[in-house]
């Protein structure tokens, strides 16, 4: 590893938990060597995705969880 990149990460692991995940993601989606040529495919498998999901939801078969109960539960981990 260069200096310059020892700095970078002694920097970066500096940074609030939330700062360093965002860095984190951003660092690993440079990684991504499939780049944008892949990005129409994923995206409308996703939009099917979602919504088979909300289907299921709206069909009473599947349910939620309330945001504030699962953060809780993620926080305590």
């Amino acid at each position: 590893m260069t200096d310059r990149a020892e700095e970078l990460l002694r920097a970066a692991l500096a940074l609030p938990r939330g700062d360093r995940a965002d860095v984190a993601a951003e660092l690993l989606a440079s990684l991504d060597e499939s780049g944008d040529a892949d990005r129409p495919g994923v995206e409308a498998a996703w939009a099917r995705e979602i919504e088979r999901r909300a289907r299921r939801v709206l069909a009473g078969e599947s349910s939620a969880d309330d945001w504030g109960a699962v953060r809780a539960r993620l926080s305590d981990r």
